[in-house]
C-alpha cells in the first residue's frame, strides 16, 4: 500500500509544482538513473531513505514533509 501512495506523491509532486522536471531532470540532479525513476513512479520500486533525501534535496523539501504526505495518504485511504 506504501509502496503505491509514495508513487502516486511522486507523480503528483512531479506533474503539479514548480519543480516541472521530467524523470531524466530528476533522475541527473539526484545522479539517480532515469529507469529508476520511472520504476519508482510506476511503483516497480520502493525508494531507499538515502534515495528520499537526495529526491527531497532536489525538490528543496525536507524529507519528512514527503514521509508525512504519504503517512497522510494511507490514513486517507484507511478511512475509505
Amino acid at each position: 500500500m506504501a509502496q503505491f501512495l509514495i508513487n502516486k506523491w511522486l507523480n503528483f509532486y512531479l506533474r503539479n509544482t514548480d519543480a516541472h522536471l521530467s524523470q531524466e531532470e530528476l533522475a541527473l540532479k539526484c545522479d539517480l538513473d532515469r529507469t529508476y525513476i520511472g520504476l519508482l513512479e510506476r511503483a516497480q520500486r520502493q525508494p531507499t531513505l538515502s534515495t528520499i533525501f537526495k529526491i527531497a534535496n532536489v525538490l528543496e523539501i525536507a524529507p519528512s514533509d514527503i514521509i508525512k504526505l504519504v503517512e497522510q495518504l494511507i490514513n486517507d485511504t484507511n478511512l475509505n
